[in-house]
C-alpha cells in the first residue's frame, strides 16, 4: 500500500494474498461511478447500455416502462438519426409503484406502438420492454407479461432488464440483454458452411483475419447481429452450424440456443498476446476440424509483431497506463504489454478471479506495478496528497490506454481504444500498436 489516500496494491502483494482484498470487491464498498461517469454510460446513455443493446435486433422498438427519473437520459439517444421513432415510454405514478398496477397497462402499451409505427409506415419486427430496479424490488415475472403483450399484438415482445441490483449476480443487465435479443430466433435447418459470431452489438473491424481464416476453412457464411438488414436476415441465424462466442457475455445466451437450436458453441476471447491468439486460432481448427490457410496466419502475425517493433522504435522508454475503458481486458492488455518489453507501472481495473491468472503473471513480470479499483470510493482522492494536488502518480506515464487512464493521466498521450467498431485477434493488435505510435508521435 503507498502513502496515496485513494487505495492501490501492487501486484505483487495482490499476487501473494490468499483471496480477493475486501477492497477491492466491488460489492463489499460503496461504489464510485467513475467510469460510468467519465463515458456517461449508464444503462440507458451513450456506448451499448442496455437500451441501445436491446435495440439492435433490426426493426425492433423498445419500451420503457420506469419512473420518469429513469427515462430522462433517454432523450439524449433520441437526437441520434438510427433511434428516431425507436423508443416509447410508459411512465409509472406513484400507485405503479406501490400496487404495481402498471403491469396491466404494458399489453395494452404495446398495442399502442405498434399501431403508431404501423400509420408511420414504419411496422415494428419485435418490442423490448425495458424495465428498471422498481420491479427488480415487485418481483415482477416480466416473461409472463410479455408472453401476454406478445399474444394481444401479435409480434415478438421481449424483456431487458435494467437492473443495477443484478450487477452482481448471475445474469448481470448486459448478459440477460445478450440472452433475450437471440431469444427470438426459433429452430431451422442448418446450413454447414455458417457460422454466428456472437458478444458484440457492432461488427467486428472489416480486416479482421477471422474472416478470411473463417473463409479459408470453407465457411461460407458469418453472421453478425450488427450487420444484419433487416428482422428476416436476423432469423436466418437460427441456421447456422455453430457459434463462435468472442465474449463472455454472450456465453449464457450461446448455451440457450445451444439448448433450443441444437446449436453447439466454441469460445474464445480479445487478447492482445500474439501467441495466445495464434493458440487460440489452433485450438479452433482442432475443435472444427478446419484447416486454416497457414501462409495467411503467418502473414497476420507478422503484421502485428512488426506494428508491435515499429511502436518499440519510435517510443522505446515508453510508459504505460493502462485502464478498463477501452476494447480490452486491462490485465490481459498490461501482460501482453509486459511481454512485449514495455513498462505498466499502472493498471485501472476491477479485479475479479477470472483476472486473477494474468495478475499472477504480471507479478512475475513487474511485481511494482500499482492496481487501482476504479469503483473504490477513495478513488475520489486519486492524485491528492494530504488535500493538495500532488501530481505524483504515476508521474512517469508517457501513454495512456482508455479513457479511465487519460482522466488520470491528462499529461501524457492517449489512446482511448474505444470505437464501437471492435478490434480483434491480430488486426485488433495490429491497429492498437499503430495508434499508439501515431500517439506519441
Amino acid at each position: 500500500m503507498s502513502d496515496k489516500l485513494s487505495y492501490n496494491i501492487t501486484a505483487g502483494e495482490l499476487a501473494a494474498c490468499e483471496k480477493i482484498p475486501r477492497e477491492l470487491e466491488t460489492h463489499a464498498n460503496m461504489v464510485y461511478s467513475s467510469p460510468a461517469t467519465l463515458s456517461f454510460n449508464s444503462p440507458g446513455a451513450t456506448g451499448f447500455g442496455v437500451k441501445r443493446a436491446g435495440l439492435v435486433v433490426p426493426g425492433s422498438v423498445m419500451l420503457l416502462v420506469a419512473p420518469g427519473c429513469c427515462g430522462r437520459n433517454t432523450n439524449l439517444m433520441e437526437e441520434m438519426p438510427e433511434y428516431e421513432d425507436r423508443f416509447f415510454y410508459l411512465l409509472m405514478d406513484e400507485t405503479d409503484l406501490v400496487t404495481g398496477r402498471h403491469l396491466t397497462k404494458i399489453p395494452k402499451a404495446v398495442k399502442e406502438v405498434r399501431d403508431h409505427l404501423e400509420s408511420l409506415g414504419k411496422p415494428p419486427s419485435c418490442v423490448m420492454i425495458c424495465i428498471t430496479c422498481v420491479d427488480a424490488l415487485l418481483g415482477t415475472d416480466m416473461e409472463r407479461v410479455c408472453k401476454k403483450a406478445s399474444d394481444d399484438a401479435g409480434l415478438p415482445v421481449r424483456p431487458c432488464y435494467m437492473y443495477a441490483l443484478t450487477r452482481e449476480g448471475r445474469k448481470p443487465p448486459m448478459v440477460y440483454v445478450r440472452e433475450s435479443i437471440y431469444s427470438m430466433l426459433q429452430p431451422a435447418k442448418k446450413e454447414p458452411a455458417t457460422v454466428n459470431l456472437l458478444g458484440y452489438f457492432s461488427p467486428l473491424n472489416d480486416d479482421s483475419e477471422i474472416y478470411d481464416l473463417l473463409k479459408s476453412a470453407g465457411v461460407k457464411k458469418i453472421n453478425e447481429i450488427s450487420r444484419c438488414a433487416d428482422f428476416d436476415e436476423y432469423l436466418t441465424m437460427s441456421g447456422a452450424n455453430f457459434n463462435l462466442v468472442l465474449d463472455a457475455q454472450a456465453r449464457l445466451a450461446a448455451q440457450d440456443m445451444e439448448k433450443r437450436l441444437n446449436m453447439p458453441y466454441i469460445e474464445m476471447r480479445r487478447m492482445y498476446q500474439a501467441d495466445r491468439v495464434e493458440n487460440q486460432y489452433m485450438s479452433l481448427a482442432g475443435a472444427t476440424g478446419a484447416v486454416f490457410d497457414k501462409t495467411k496466419l503467418a502473414f497476420f502475425k507478422e503484421r502485428a509483431l512488426d506494428a508491435i517493433r515499429e511502436f518499440k522504435e519510435v517510443c522505446p522508454g515508453a510508459a504505460v497506463a493502462v485502464g478498463e475503458m477501452g476494447n480490452a481486458d486491462a490485465f490481459e492488455l498490461s501482460l501482453a504489454l509486459l511481454r512485449y518489453g514495455i513498462d505498466v507501472p499502472v493498471i485501472y481495473g476491477t479485479v475479479t478471479a477470472e483476472e486473477m491468472p494474468f495478475i499472477r503473471h504480471i507479478a512475475e513480470a513487474s511485481p511494482k506495478t500499482r492496481i487501482y479499483a476504479n469503483l473504490h470510493p477513495s478513488m475520489i482522492w486519486h492524485g491528492y496528497s494530504d488535500g493538495d494536488k500532488a501530481g505524483q502518480i504515476g508521474s512517469d506515464i508517457n501513454l495512456t490506454i482508455g479513457k479511465d487512464a487519460a482522466y488520470h493521466h491528462p499529461g501524457a498521450s492517449h489512446v482511448l481504444w474505444s470505437e464501437e467498431v471492435q478490434p480483434f485477434g491480430f488486426a485488433g493488435i495490429t491497429k492498437l500498436f499503430v495508434q499508439m505510435k501515431e500517439a506519441v508521435s
